[in-house]
C-alpha cells in the first residue's frame, strides 16, 4: 500500500460529489444513463427500453439534465438525450461499463 496522502479537497467540492452520487442513487436514472451509453435517444426511445410512465420519465431526464450529465438538442418535436462531455459524465461512463461486467460476471439477461 502506497504511504502517499491524498490531496485535500474543499468541502465544495465534497458536496458536489455528494450531490452527483445522490443524482446516480435511482435506479430508472442509472437505466437512463446505461441505454444513453449506446449513443443519443428520445423519450420514444427511452420509454420502450425502460418502464416508467411518460411524466416520471420527463421528470427523471430533467434532473440529469441539470446536473449536467446530459445534454439535449431539438429536432422538430423531438427532443434527444445524450450523455454529456463532461468530466461528470466519465462517472456515467464507468457505471455503464460496470453495469455490463456485472451482467457478464452474473449472466443477467438484459
Amino acid at each position: 500500500m502506497s504511504s502517499s496522502k491524498l490531496p485535500e479537497v474543499s468541502m465544495l467540492s465534497l458536496e458536489r460529489t455528494a450531490e452527483l452520487f445522490g443524482v446516480l442513487s435511482t435506479p430508472v436514472r442509472l437505466q437512463i444513463i446505461r441505454a444513453l451509453c449506446d449513443g443519443e435517444k428520445n423519450v420514444t426511445h427511452l420509454l420502450a427500453q425502460i418502464e416508467a410512465s411518460q411524466p416520471n420519465m420527463s421528470r427523471h431526464l430533467q434532473v440529469l439534465y441539470q446536473s449536467g450529465l446530459l445534454t439535449r438538442r431539438r429536432s422538430g418535436h423531438q427532443i434527444f438525450y445524450c450523455l454529456a462531455e463532461a468530466p461528470k459524465a466519465l462517472v456515467c461512463k464507468l457505471v455503464c461499463m460496470q453495469l455490463a461486467r456485472d451482467e457478464q460476471v452474473f449472466d443477467i439477461p438484459v
